[in-house]
């Protein structure tokens, strides 16, 4: 079955549901977890208010944050299973592509993942990291809701 599983989170209520699930699968399987949240890097010329109102120095001290407060709940969860577990906090353009290529480096054969909670025409229009991971990925993805 499954060895290795990566949980992408973004620290919102559905990602931890998500993260319920694949910790208690990797502990079903054997498996064990590595938690990746994905931020993007500063860039000079945005229009992302949360890069708007920090320099590098602080949006670099957010990303921090945000993304230690994300992984602690992977943390949390597969310590509690007692499942071998690993997080990452991962830059990049695109998040999409870098839980994609953090999958590859680790070996991870299935990504556990929340879907993006949206709707109808909003899911169409405003896309989804879930929906790119699912039709950019060659390793097989679980999608939670």
């Amino acid at each position: 079955m499954y060895k290795h599983i990566l949980i992408p989170t973004d620290g919102s209520e559905l990602a931890a549901k998500a993260i319920g699930h694949g910790v208690r699968l990797a502990k079903a399987a054997g498996a064990q977890v590595t938690g990746v949240t994905v931020t993007e890097p500063f860039h000079l010329v945005t229009v992302a208010p949360s890069q708007l109102e920090y320099t590098r120095a602080e949006y670099r001290k957010h990303s921090e944050a945000y993304a230690e407060k994300a992984l602690q709940a992977v943390s949390t969860a597969a310590a509690a299973e007692n499942v071998p577990h690993r997080v990452v906090q991962v830059e990049h353009e695109h998040p999409y592509q870098g839980i994609i290529d953090t999958a590859l480096a680790n070996g991870c054969d299935l990504i556990v993942m929340a879907s993006h909670g949206r709707h109808g025409m909003a899911a169409i229009v405003l896309g989804s990291e879930t929906v790119k991971v699912l039709t950019h990925s060659k390793i097989p993805v679980l999608v939670c809701r």
